[in-house]
């Protein structure tokens, strides 16, 4: 039997770690808790950094609540620089050393910067991850930018479009693949969000990436694709996706990459040598983790939902006395998003599907729900505006049917526009 811990460690200011916080205080640790984030800002929420925020319905400021007798030293502004997995310390930036006894990563992941370092230090181009992006890039749309530039296919350039569109403002969104959204909707789904998306007024652009960028006086002027076409602009904002934190774990020791930190099906975080690093733990987007939905394939998931579940999870088998004791991660995931009037529902990962069913409701009215398969078994579905029936096909997922699942339901469209 495993001793109780008495010095826990948090590497993560975030979601991840105040709900893993949370749940050790719940589950009776009494020790000492130390949260460690490289912000200054204590733990906020995320989604709506990219809808409220930016449209002036709410300030910057979306700090998460601390629960009453949480007894936490936050370590703010002072980023993990090194993990010493044989004394069990964590070095920060400041040079102080937090000794643990259980350690949980939750360092997340950060946006991707715009690759041109000169282009991307000049006024006008901006990056939304964090708060302080979501303030400045805020003041910008706020100061109403003569049109604004997008950059990136992802759900992040969408909802960005449209809450531009909903401040008047001119958008143009560049998308490198000849379909927007493919990866998490399907092309069926995605091609959709694009139709609405222009009929809303976005200047949608597929299969078009920058060349240079141009500008006077350090500030972004203008842009030029690929094919020659230049546009004016003095507002850029590159949504191309985000890099793990995992840089401060180089020479621990443990399985960590751009992939993200390995993990196995208790958080356990993994050595290079396969070995579990003793005491130590990860959740959140930066955990790359079996997934037992899909076979135990290795999965990173940046959802808000599995930020939580997985924290908890991981807190509670912090606590356990021995492994017999863990309980294994089991969050299927999910995800939503609100853009262009429309609110996206999605549970599982729909990535990697091989068969498309439009389950209820039709893609012309915009209101529908549709399932995905893989290798004849059903994966994932997603809804817009039309989520009450989600909850079916999530047990459908869980329970692995057949693809499709639920045939003559209530509200079901005769024939299921299914395809390979």
């Amino acid at each position: 039997m495993t001793a109780q811990p008495e010095r826990i460690v948090v590497v993560g200011a975030s979601l991840a770690g105040l709900a893993a916080a949370q749940r050790l205080r719940e589950r009776g640790f009494s020790g000492a808790l130390t949260l460690v984030g490289d912000e200054p800002h204590p733990p906020y929420d995320r989604p709506p950094l990219s809808k409220q925020v930016l449209r002036g319905l709410y300030s910057a400021d979306t700090t998460l609540p601390r629960p009453p007798g949480l007894r936490a030293e936050f370590r703010l502004g002072r980023p993990a620089t090194r993990l010493d997995l044989s004394e069990r310390v964590v070095e920060l930036g400041d040079g102080s050393r937090l000794p643990y006894d259980r350690l949980l990563i939750a360092t997340g992941t950060r946006a991707r910067p715009w690759p041109n370092p000169e282009e991307a230090a000049l006024t006008g181009v901006f990056t939304l991850r964090g708060r302080d992006d979501a303030q400045r890039l805020g003041a910008c749309l706020q100061a109403k930018p003569r049109r604004v530039v997008l950059v990136g296919g992802g759900f992040i350039g969408f909802e960005v479009a449209s809450t531009c569109r909903d401040l008047d403002i001119p958008v143009t969104l560049l998308v490198r693949d000849a379909v927007p959204l493919a990866a998490a909707l399907g092309a069926r789904l995605g091609g959709l969000i694009g139709e609405v998306a222009r009929e809303r007024g976005v200047d949608l652009r597929l299969e078009s990436e920058i060349e240079r960028m141009e500008a006077e006086n350090g500030r972004l002027v203008a842009v030029t694709l690929k094919d020659g076409e230049r546009i004016e602009t003095d507002c850029l904002v590159a949504a191309i996706g985000t890099l793990r934190n995992v840089e401060w774990l180089a020479g621990s020791g443990v399985q960590a990459d751009a992939k993200g930190l390995r993990c196995d099906a208790f958080c356990r975080v993994l050595r290079e040598d396969g070995r579990v690093a003793e005491g130590v733990f990860a959740a959140g987007d930066v955990a790359r983790w079996p997934n037992p939905h899909d076979d135990d394939a290795l999965v990173a998931v940046e959802h808000w939902g599995n930020a939580r579940a997985q924290a908890e999870t991981a807190a509670v088998n912090m606590l356990a006395g021995d492994a017999s004791a863990m309980r294994r991660h089991d969050h299927l995931p999910d995800f939503w998003s609100q853009q262009f009037g429309l609110t996206i529902k999605l549970v599982g990962l729909a990535d990697g599907a091989d068969s498309f069913a439009l389950m209820h409701g039709a893609l012309e009215e915009r209101r529908l729900v549709a399932a995905f398969g893989k290798d004849r078994r059903t994966i994932a579905a997603a809804s817009i505006d039309s989520a009450r029936w989600l909850p079916a096909y999530k047990a459908a997922i869980r329970e692995r049917a057949p693809f499709p699942p639920i045939a003559d339901a209530v509200d079901q469209p005769r024939l299921l526009v299914q395809e390979p």
